[in-house]
């Protein structure tokens, strides 16, 4: 099944979203991680589509949306809640589960404890929680901060095979997609990756924006947490805190990857979709 792709305005700003799926169906919102953009969500949106209308969001400043006039103050997740609850209200959403990868699972815990509390139901993070590792934020902050430039797609394919290695097994087309999204062309002809550098300002403006242990603890709704078995970012001692704190979420570890799952094999549609399916 294929998508449709739409813009819509949400605080005075442009978002870009696709949507794939039946209308009348449950609705699942499938938000993409920090550096990157909807079309990560492709292969999950395609499989659920035949059951459920699946809203993939390109976050303020990424893919297709308009970046911020107001970085300092628009790239947090505070923000990007306002931007996700203005996107549901203008659609009509009322209910809905939520899949976040990285930074867009940490927008839907914040989301699911403030603006949309009863009406984000279910809850699935992909190698997110309430506490990140420092270490690994560094890391995400220094290349996602500082773009390479290069003269040609397939040069930007093999970077992004190197940075997202740990996404795990991809198969050529879908790292072929993975470029095809991902590229913007620079004033000088050359290309690089299709979002605002700017976006990593969070971390320095807005240094615990992902301390989120807060949030978490208030939620009552089921949550799946999802952990690439080589994760340097959502560490096992945080999982295992998220067993048993808030919600109690229930922790799957994924072998063969790190940061983080790409959902796109069939071991990793299962899991989210038998979650998905005993709301």
């Amino acid at each position: 099944m294929s998508f449709t792709s739409h813009y819509v305005d949400c605080e005075g700003r442009e978002i870009h979203y696709t949507d794939w799926g039946p209308r009348e169906a449950p609705v699942v919102v499938a938000w993409h991680g920090l550096a990157r953009t909807c079309r990560d969500m492709d292969d999950l949106a395609e499989h659920l589509s035949p059951r459920y209308r699946v809203i993939c969001p390109d976050t303020l400043g990424r893919g297709l949306s308009q970046w911020s006039p107001d970085p300092v103050n628009e790239y947090r997740l505070s923000f990007y809640v306002r931007l996700a609850t203005s996107l549901l209200d203008q659609l009509g959403i009322q209910r809905c589960s939520w899949v976040g990868t990285s930074m867009g699972g940490a927008i839907g815990t914040l989301a699911a404890a403030t603006s949309l509390r009863g009406r984000i139901q279910r809850l699935v993070l992909n190698d997110n929680g309430p506490k990140l590792a420092d270490a690994a934020l560094e890391r995400i902050r220094a290349y996602a901060g500082q773009p390479p430039a290069f003269q040609r797609v397939s040069e930007l394919e093999q970077f992004l095979r190197t940075v997202y290695k740990p996404y795990g097994w991809l198969s050529d087309a879908q790292w072929r997609r993975m470029a095809e999204t991902s590229v913007r062309r620079l004033p000088d002809g050359r290309i690089t990756t299709h979002y605002d550098p700017a976006m990593v300002g969070q971390f320095v403006h807005h240094p615990t924006d992902y301390d989120l242990w807060q949030a978490y603890d208030s939620l009552d709704i089921p949550v799946l947490c999802l952990r690439g078995e080589d994760s340097d970012l959502l560490l096992p001692e945080t999982t295992e805190e998220m067993r048993v704190r808030g919600p109690r979420a229930v922790v799957v570890t994924i072998p063969g990857c790190g940061h983080a799952p790409a959902l796109n094999v069939p071991e990793q549609f299962e899991l989210v979709e038998r979650f998905l399916a005993a709301g």
